[in-house]
């Protein structure tokens, strides 16, 4: 599995909002066997990542797979998870304090007095975000003279990355509250200023109508931010009917209406396939549900490539895409999983590296400081290379 299959999936019409443009997706028929959840939580989380790892975040919402085969509301809703976190107290004000709630691991089986049901916690986006900061996370396989010792023993721990809520992506809440959301719609795509900021697909529209407000506190990334703020208005889809003698009755023009629709649908799917849909991914299973997988994926890092995203999929037995969510990397972000990408592939040699990216020994050097992994080279070593390699 490379790439990501949106079969059963089609464009609607986008409706717009300033720079902000929301394209409908709708399903030919609802994903048997798995449904999503959801139930409000406050405050921070702490996530166990291993049996000494641990890191604290914001953690908006969590989502519950359910591939039970009852699948009755109250059992579902007596296992969902959150959406929505309040910062604010019940008056509206500031609260005393924000609890802090301890998440084991990023999937988890729910379990009721040891007996495990089917039905999966996740954190949603956190699950992808911890692959990419994972990525190549353990440092140089190879202890070469110019790494430090800090990226021996620790690797390139610890590794941050900013990310902004969907309330500070402008435009985006005013867009999700007025939109109309289409029958049968079961994801959307997210784009500002035209550019495709993220993608969100669940198994069923009853899902997607209840956890379309979560799309107002999933995390985006520094690019879709300033696209969203300093993009121009993104002109909206109109219809252009051009008169004709066979447009003779009204059932006449809602035909040509709907061969407008769908010939914007056929450009959309083109563009999505584009940006979306071509990539190669490098896919990690997370957890098998009987028929389903929770998978984490990466992009190839290619430099070149227009739009590169990180996300998880919940995939069928056909791997199909039952659940979607992406989140748009920047171009620094791609440089620095390009970078890390090449130099585990040449084993953490520099030399090798730097040949690899067609560059030399001090712009390798350079590029690994402007990516702020600079702590992890042994500045003493790098130096006596660097003057060696000017000599020769």
């Amino acid at each position: 599995m490379n790439k990501l299959d949106m079969t059963g999936l089609t464009t609607m019409p986008a409706q717009v909002w300033g720079g902000i443009r929301l394209v409908p997706l709708v399903r030919e028929e609802p994903v048997a066997g798995l449904r999503l959840h959801r139930r409000l939580y406050e405050g921070y989380g702490q996530v166990q990542v291993g049996p000494r790892t641990h890191y604290c975040s914001y953690i908006p919402h969590g989502f519950v797979a359910d591939w039970s085969d009852e699948g009755d509301e109250e059992n579902a809703a007596s296992e969902a998870a959150a959406y929505g976190t309040q910062l604010g107290g019940h008056d509206g004000g500031v609260p005393d304090r924000i609890p802090v709630r301890r998440h084991h691991r990023m999937a988890k089986r729910a379990r009721t007095k040891g007996v495990a049901h089917k039905r999966l916690r996740f954190l949603p986006l956190h699950l992808a975000l911890e692959g990419y900061l994972a990525l190549h996370f353990k440092g140089p396989s190879i202890v070469w003279d110019e790494w430090s010792q800090q990226a021996v023993r620790q690797g390139l721990s610890p590794r941050a990355e900013a990310a902004y809520g969907g309330w500070a992506v402008s435009g985006l809440s005013e867009a999700l509250r007025i939109f109309e959301i289409h029958p049968g719609q079961s994801g959307v795509l997210v784009y500002a200023a035209d550019a495709l900021a993220a993608a969100f697909v669940v198994p069923h529209p009853d899902d997607y109508r209840t956890l379309h407000p979560t799309l107002i506190e999933d995390l985006y990334g520094e690019l879709v931010h300033q696209y969203a703020h300093f993009g121009a208005p993104v002109p909206d889809f109109t219809a252009h009917i051009r008169d004709s003698p066979h447009l003779r009755t009204v059932a006449d023009l809602r035909a040509a209406a709907r061969a407008q629709e769908r010939l914007w649908a056929e450009n959309h799917d083109t563009l999505m396939t584009d940006r979306l849909l071509e990539g190669r991914y490098a896919f990690e299973r997370v957890y098998r549900m009987d028929a389903f997988s929770l998978w984490r994926f990466l992009p190839s890092f290619r430099r070149g490539l227009p739009e590169q995203h990180i996300g998880e999929v919940i995939t069928d037995h056909k791997g199909c895409v039952a659940y979607l969510k992406t989140f748009r990397l920047s171009e620094a972000q791609i440089r620095r999983g390009h970078l890390l990408s090449t130099l585990h592939d040449h084993g953490w040699h520099l030399e090798s590296t730097a040949v690899a990216l067609g560059t030399g020994y001090d712009a390798l050097v350079s590029r690994i400081h402007d990516a702020g992994f600079a702590a992890l080279l042994n500045a003493h070593e790098v130096g006596r290379r660097s003057r060696m390699t000017r000599r020769t």
